[in-house]
């Protein structure tokens, strides 16, 4: 049987990045490149999922918000996912994060989990 193909781009600026949850959610570590996400900036969310918390040890995640300013910048790192792993990634982040194509510093398209309003 043939793997899956990792064809998704995934920007995280999080709790993605640490090992932990990448264990957690994914059964192994990511790889990834450092990347920036230009007109966005971090606030910190409260989380309410006790799974979520256990999973990251944190109870306030940051959570991009668009600003519109070309100078602020998110900073982050860029996964390659397959398309099992980017629903695993959907399953873990709350309710009050949603998933969109974004275009990084670098010209790259990637998924990438913002404030949803």
């Amino acid at each position: 049987m043939m793997a899956a193909l990792a064809s998704e781009l995934l920007f995280s600026y999080g709790t993605l990045r640490d090992g932990a949850v990448q264990l957690t959610t994914f059964g192994h570590h990511l790889d990834g490149e450092p990347d920036a996400l230009p007109g966005y900036r971090l606030e910190q969310l409260v989380i309410c999922d006790a799974q979520v918390v256990a999973t990251s040890g944190a109870t306030h995640h940051p959570i991009a918000v668009r600003s519109g300013d070309p100078a602020d910048l998110v900073h982050g790192t860029v996964f390659r996912l397959t398309p099992q792993e980017l629903a695993k990634a959907d399953a873990y982040e709350v309710d009050d994060y949603r998933r969109v194509a974004v275009a990084l510093a670098s010209g790259r398209q990637a998924w990438m989990y913002v404030r949803a309003e």
